[in-house]
């Protein structure tokens, strides 16, 4: 059935330059949001209160965040290449990866406890263990790609966007890489999502689709009607569609696993929305770099 979006409430960030950029669910029913442009993170209460933690440096670049199973919210620092954690009181520390200029970024919680990530600069997959340990992996034949978001899949393999290597890789917990190339040239991977299905769910910000790839390897792309509309973050919805931004044409975009597509434009022309999520009850949070974080209603219609 189509899918309707209706808009519920906006939150503006304290300063509109701060870039809200990805947002998790907390453990504390919080949403929590990264501030990209000014070493802050975010946390926003279902009730709507909105309090800005900073961070040790306003020049950190937070990026990526997830819920780590200590009950922290762990994310990536990409301009000085540390991976953070705050607690839900809002105490964080970080930790520095030992290699410079790796560009930390994407970051998800693997099925071994341990939190894994990319670095766009330092084409490795990174493991990080509560107490901080890190171990990193190369990636054979993939220099230059860019390793972009990550996500455990339904496998217990982690599998990350090759921006540039135009690539969808997996990863196993002893560091066995798969490299998937996609069939469309220049697609540049970014967001990726596992479906309830056991698929991965990806976006083609170069090409304007949706791809979608099997754990065999097998790879289906959706295009959508406006090529350039730069498809950037992915995530998968309670009934199984999967929602993501279209950060060039401030819209909203959700697929079936049938393939049924519905757009939604938002409220603001030029928001450009990055990171999205799903709360528990089911509404939706979408981070605008333009200054707020938006909170949406998703329904379907017969």
């Amino acid at each position: 059935m189509p899918h309707t979006l209706t808009t519920d409430r906006s939150f503006p960030v304290a300063d509109p330059a701060s870039g809200p950029y990805a947002l998790t669910p907390g453990p504390d029913g919080a949403m929590w949001c990264t501030l990209v442009h000014a070493g802050r993170i975010a946390r926003l209460t279902p009730e709507g209160q909105l309090t800005e933690h900073p961070l040790d440096s306003d020049s950190c670049g937070p990026s990526l965040i997830t819920t780590g199973p200590d009950g922290a919210l762990w994310f990536t620092r990409m301009r000085d290449d540390r991976i953070g954690r705050i607690d839900t009181d809002g105490q964080a520390r970080s930790y520095a990866l030992p290699t410079p200029g790796s560009g930390p970024y994407g970051i998800a919680t693997g099925p071994d406890g341990a939190l894994w990530f990319t670095q766009l600069q330092g084409d490795r997959i990174g493991r990080i263990e509560e107490d901080g340990d890190v171990t990193e992996f190369a990636l054979p034949g993939a220099e230059g790609a860019y390793p972009s978001m990550i996500t455990a899949g339904g496998d217990g393999a982690l599998w990350f966007t090759l921006n540039q290597a135009n690539a969808i890789g997996r990863i196993t917990l002893t560091g066995e890489v798969t490299v998937h190339p996609l069939p469309t040239a220049q697609a540049a991977p970014v967001g990726i999502t596992a479906g309830d299905d056991g698929t991965l769910w990806f976006t083609e910000i170069g090409a304007g689709r949706i791809g979608r790839i099997t754990p065999a390897g097998h790879i289906t792309e959706f295009p959508l009607p406006d090529p350039a509309c730069r498809p950037h973050a992915i995530t998968t919805a309670p009934d199984g569609s999967v929602w993501f931004t279209e950060w060039a044409t401030s819209r909203i975009g959700s697929l079936t696993p049938e393939g049924h597509l519905t757009e939604h434009p938002l409220p603001a022309p030029d928001c450009e929305p990055h990171g999205l999520a799903f709360a528990p009850d089911g509404t939706l949070y979408v981070a605008l770099e333009s200054g707020e974080i938006l909170r949406l209603a998703p329904g379907t219609t017969s």
